[in-house]
């Protein structure tokens, strides 16, 4: 009886300490004294039980857990309502009016290179022209063959140009399905289409514009381009 009275006693002293804590800190203090891991009060009373009569373990156990219980909800009651106050504390102590709306969260911006390829398409299609897309990886026969530049020809030693490997099947079907953009639907249909690369320029899409359209064609063709160069202040392997 007297360890319970005992007991009892050091719960009301635990539990008139949180109530009396004004900060986290302090509140952590109490925490770590009573039921903190290492050398909290009841944690070293319940690890002490082994040493108890057997007969005697049960009921006091049973009275450390439910110190135990009633500290623990305490101090986390007592967390919460300092954790209110200090936020009451900050919005009062500063000049924020929350009847006002919230702020717009600034964007981002787009990239340079975007911007520049609107600025330019809105001043030609200003002038009738249209602005149109193509496929990147393109065949030799748009890319060099019906821009009047063949095989052997110099302008290629130019371009230094990055292939796409494929077996020669898969070439042929796409040759003839006309993968990649209007093959099929005009003059490269039937043709030798040759390997396929990253194109090197947006030209391919003026034959292809061609192909299916009747003159008089007004188009750009901005976009990116590939070529194997070495990256230097002035080189890049990608542009536009």
């Amino acid at each position: 009886m007297a360890n319970e009275r005992e007991l009892a006693e050091r719960t009301e002293t635990a539990l008139r300490e949180i109530a009396d804590a004004t900060d986290a800190a302090a509140l952590d203090a109490v925490r770590v004294r009573y039921v903190g891991r290492k050398d909290g009060e009841l944690t070293a009373r319940l690890k002490g039980l082994a040493g108890l009569p057997v007969a005697e373990r049960p009921a006091a156990g049973a009275a450390l857990n439910r110190a135990k219980t009633a500290i623990e909800a305490a101090l986390s009651e007592r967390e919460q309502a300092l954790r209110e106050r200090s936020l009451d504390a900050s919005l009062t102590g500063t000049a924020l009016d929350l009847s006002l709306p919230g702020r717009p969260v600034r964007l981002g911006r787009l990239h340079p290179i975007s911007r520049a390829i609107r600025d330019i398409s809105r001043i030609f299609l200003g002038m009738g022209f249209e602005s149109v897309e193509g496929p990147e990886i393109e065949w030799d026969y748009y890319n060099f063959e019906a821009l009047n530049i063949p095989a052997g020809h110099p302008a290629r030693d130019k371009f230094n140009t990055l292939w796409v490997a494929q077996d020669a099947a898969t070439a042929l079907s796409l040759a003839r399905t006309g993968t990649g953009g209007g093959a099929a639907r005009g003059g490269g249909a039937g043709r030798d289409m040759g390997p396929m690369l990253f194109r090197t320029h947006t030209s391919p899409m003026q034959i292809r514009t061609m192909e299916h359209r009747r003159p008089p064609v007004r188009i750009i063709v901005p976009g990116r381009c590939y070529r194997f160069e070495a990256t230097d202040a002035t080189h890049e392997s990608v542009f536009f």
